[in-house]
């Protein structure tokens, strides 16, 4: 409606043009769903003290602050930092509840300088996941006041938090010892464990300072069900529903929940929710599945472990060999076997995808790029061993001596459809549609006209004209590259009449160079003279 004018003059209207630009939607965020040291709500999100929904995490310093470091068992922190490492930038962390080190309390028993083999006070951590350190002062020393007295000083990451004097290894009940510190510390308790014909002097500490280790994943109590999660209660993989911008999963823990206390595998429970997986991904259709072969398996066994796996579907992506990266948590002078650690490869993959999709775009194939941040690969794969593997949708993971090591495979696990065999194709689709599905929603509940169908398709053909610009579709004009159609041939009255708006889109997508094969013969040169 016209305003309405009173005196002569100039005037300016601005009217909006009814339509936006699309923008690209994201496509390098990755999810990763585990267990973790700690959880501070403090950090993270102060309505969520548990820690079980997605929080997102954009560094491995934001990660340590959150969910502190790394604890023996977990795999989620080198995914993470796996990630970080390879070039991402952006990630959810999904915590397993009741899987990180508060399911069992840090503790450790002092060593006694009199009697070792009996052990001192044994001191346990309130606050589940803290890092806590303890420092014994012998008395005289570092402030003693030269009495009997022993001092014991707290520090959480690095600071000191309390410092408890007073403590007397005499002829005193051991009761007495235990109630001095108790009932003034916040953040430990100690006790003497009994020791029949071992007297409480001959218990006194060996003064120093000790850090109290997080205690490893309880993984008992945590079945399949726990890494689905519930939409409704935010947690698992099912909790991404209010993290709309992830396209790129993976549940590094899985080895670890499967993994029995005699260190064997449930290969039966690992394929299930590998299988859940893929079947929820492809059930969204926006984003992807990183998923890893289990450690400890040869090519043989590889290739047994995807016909088990059985699954036709361009929304997952599997990855062979496991990887080894040096161990955060190995003691100095610690063996060969303790200083490195064999870690699922979906960390550091999902890493590779986000550099390149910065670098290049989604539309590259991530491979032949380095993987960084690792000392070796579990297992070297040999070309014939890739011959038969790479068929069956495992990409490899190789070693090139002086050039590196370099993800060498780019397909998904969709087998019937060779349209969808390359992760860069299945992306750059997830991409285009999830952009027009955003850009677009100006267009709901606009007059349903000739004037709507140009608009939509003028501003789709204007975002596709950008992809094939930049490499992104195949052909030599914009008309060979794509197809976008929106008129009376698709948008019948009958189908006005149902509130409805077609449009069809075709695009030619670029795929990759698997196999670059020159064709090499003799030939006698344009010298060469007949008799």
């Amino acid at each position: 409606m016209a305003a309405s004018y009173g005196a002569p003059g100039v005037y300016i209207e601005e009217q909006p043009s009814g339509s936006m630009p699309i923008e690209g939607v994201g496509t390098a965020v990755a999810a990763f769903v585990g267990f973790t040291e700690k959880y501070d709500a403090e950090q993270g999100d102060p309505t969520d003290p548990d820690g079980v929904k997605p929080q997102l995490v954009t560094s491995w310093p934001q990660y340590e602050r959150i969910y502190g470091g790394f604890v023996a068992g977990a795999m989620l922190p080198h995914a993470v930092r796996g990630f970080f490492e390879n070039g991402g930038s952006t990630c959810y962390v999904v915590r397993i509840p009741g899987g990180n080190g508060a399911n069992g309390n840090g503790r450790l028993t002092l060593p006694s300088a009199n009697r070792p083999e009996v052990g001192s006070l044994e001191v346990s951590v309130l606050r589940p996941g803290a890092r806590v350190e303890v420092e014994v002062v012998a008395p005289g020393t570092d402030g003693g006041d030269g009495g009997p007295d022993y001092t014991l000083r707290v520090y959480e990451d690095g600071t000191l938090r309390e410092e408890i004097g007073g403590l007397q290894f005499t002829g005193k009940t051991p009761r007495t010892l235990e109630r001095t510190v108790n009932e003034r510390s916040e953040y430990v308790r100690v006790e003497v464990r009994p020791a029949q014909g071992v007297p409480l002097t001959d218990r006194a500490p060996v003064p120093g300072r000790y850090a109290v280790e997080t205690p490893p994943p309880v993984t008992s109590g945590v079945t399949p069900a726990d890494l689905e999660g519930s939409v409704a209660e935010r947690t698992g993989y099912q909790g991404l529903a209010i993290a709309d911008n992830v396209t790129i999963v993976a549940i590094p823990d899985l080895v670890t929940v499967t993994r029995g206390e005699d260190g064997s595998l449930d290969e039966e429970t690992y394929l299930a929710v590998q299988k859940q997986l893929v079947d929820w991904c492809e059930a969204g259709r926006t984003r992807m599945a990183v998923l890893d072969v289990p450690p400890g398996l040869n090519a043989t066994r590889a290739l047994e472990w995807r016909s088990r796996l059985g699954r036709d579907s361009a929304f997952a992506a599997l990855y062979y060999p496991n990887l080894v990266v040096t161990n955060p948590l190995a003691r100095p002078g610690a063996t060969n076997g303790e200083r490195f650690l064999t870690v699922p490869a979906g960390g550091h993959v999902a890493g590779v995808w986000a550099r390149t999709d910065g670098a290049r775009g989604v539309w590259k194939a991530p491979a032949n790029e380095a993987v960084r941040g690792i000392v070796r690969l579990e297992t070297e794969v040999t070309t014939g061993e890739q011959d038969l593997l790479n068929p069956e949708g495992i990409n490899c993971i190789r070693s090139f001596g002086s050039y590196g090591t370099k993800i060498w495979g780019a397909r998904t696990l969709a087998k019937t459809d060779p349209s969808w065999r390359y992760v860069n194709v299945r992306r750059l689709f997830n991409y285009i549609e999830e952009s027009i599905r955003r850009g677009t929603q100006w267009a709901v509940f606009e007059p349903n006209d000739r004037d709507l169908w140009e608009r939509v398709k003028r501003n789709i053909s204007s975002f596709l004209r950008g992809l094939w610009m930049q490499g992104a579709l195949v052909g030599t004009t914009a008309d060979q590259a794509f197809f976008v159609l929106c008129d009376e041939s698709n948008n019948p009255s009958s189908s006005v009449d149902e509130g409805r708006l077609v449009v069809e889109v075709g695009i030619a997508p670029v795929k990759p160079a698997e196999f670059v094969i020159f064709r090499v013969s003799q030939w006698q040169g344009g010298g060469a003279t007949s008799e």
